[in-house]
């Protein structure tokens, strides 16, 4: 046990032990047999107050909306969150900070989108994500170009490091909006990856693998989400995240695929992602490989909270509530349209 391993529990110990029992209340496969059998949402309301979910909708009038319940699910994490965050120290409210990045280039992303589409700003600022607000979203409806959205909005973020790559003259239409979205996350996950690594210890272990299968996981989509469109192969490598598994052999073959073929050859190399292309298909009951990267992630998290003494709990709480969030609004479309043929299309957790 490392000196800083010896010292852990002083500083950040309370906070460990409380996210340990935040995870405690995630839901169990009992409940989401409960879940798929209800009727309404009501009665799917009614199932989550005995859970630790307990009154969260108890304000909500019926007939619920399903993005009523999507909304206060993610206000329930942000209050978990903000809890940790507001109470820890240094460097776990650094990392704590590294969490929130993703949300906000997500919110950032959605932003530029909707503009671009003519919708207005004050009906796209509530579908953000709360955990990744900033005080300058409002304003990104002024930018037309890269350079203007840096000079005029992000330059006073978090984000402004990530963004200098993105930084052209260049109008602001899908495809670049699709580069700027995977720049600025290569650059985030390179430097959390970075950060975790000179955190050393148990965090780097546990942190180094998510991010590592993050930074694969983005690899393999960008590649297969390419082909067809007017992404050069040499555009493509630019926005490969190097922190991963695949770096440096593996994302110099997906830089030459053609199809999805050769990419399901790159991932025969690594045994997990072989398992996981194997499995996966897009014929009625197969696993589509997002499902099966979903998998592998509550799988990697779950892992996480065998370690002690490290900050990837923090990490692998808020992911595997993000995943039981995706599932109970699967459930609760299904629910609503009366769908539910796919309604088990669920990941399970525990």
């Amino acid at each position: 046990m490392s000196f800083s391993e010896l010292y852990f529990n002083v500083d950040h110990g309370y906070l460990e032990g409380l996210v340990r029992g935040f995870k405690g209340g995630i839901l169990k496969q009992t409940d989401y047999l409960n879940l798929v059998q209800c009727e309404t949402l009501d009665d799917l309301k009614l199932h989550l107050q005995s859970t630790d979910y307990g009154n969260f909708l108890a304000n909500e009038p019926s007939p619920l909306a399903v993005s009523t319940i999507d909304d206060k699910l993610k206000e329930k994490l942000v209050i978990e969150f903000n809890h940790l965050r507001n109470h820890c120290l240094e460097p776990l409210a650094t990392f704590l900070d590294f969490i929130t990045y993703s949300y906000m280039i997500d919110n950032i992303i959605l932003l530029i989108t909707g503009t671009l589409h003519q919708r207005p700003i004050t009906e796209l600022i509530p579908k953000c994500h709360p955990l990744g607000s900033f005080e300058q979203m409002e304003a990104i409806h002024i930018a037309s170009t890269p350079a203007e959205l840096f000079n005029a909005v992000l330059v006073d973020t978090p984000l402004a490091p990530y963004f200098i790559d993105c930084i052209s003259e260049q109008d602001l239409d899908e495809m670049n909006i699709e580069i700027i979205r995977n720049t600025l996350y290569k650059a985030y996950l390179e430097d959390f990856y970075k950060f975790c690594e000179e955190l050393g210890g148990a965090t780097a272990d546990s942190m180094c693998e998510a991010l590592a299968f993050e930074a694969d996981r983005r690899a393999f989509i960008i590649t297969i989400n390419s082909f067809g469109t007017e992404l050069t192969k040499e555009d493509r490598a630019k926005l490969y995240p190097r922190c991963g598994k695949l770096y440096p052999d593996g994302l110099q073959l997906l830089a030459r695929a053609d199809d999805y073929d050769q990419v399901r050859n790159v991932a025969n190399c690594y045994a997990e992602y072989k398992e996981l292309f194997e499995n996966a298909g897009s014929n009625p009951g197969e696993k589509t490989l997002e499902d099966k990267f979903f998998e592998h992630e509550v799988q990697l998290m779950k892992n996480s909270f065998m370690m002690q003494f490290q900050f990837g709990v923090f990490y692998a709480y808020v992911k595997l509530k993000e995943q039981e969030n995706r599932n109970i609004v699967w459930i609760a479309e299904c629910v609503a349209q009366r769908h539910r043929a796919k309604i088990d299309s669920y990941i399970p957790i525990f």
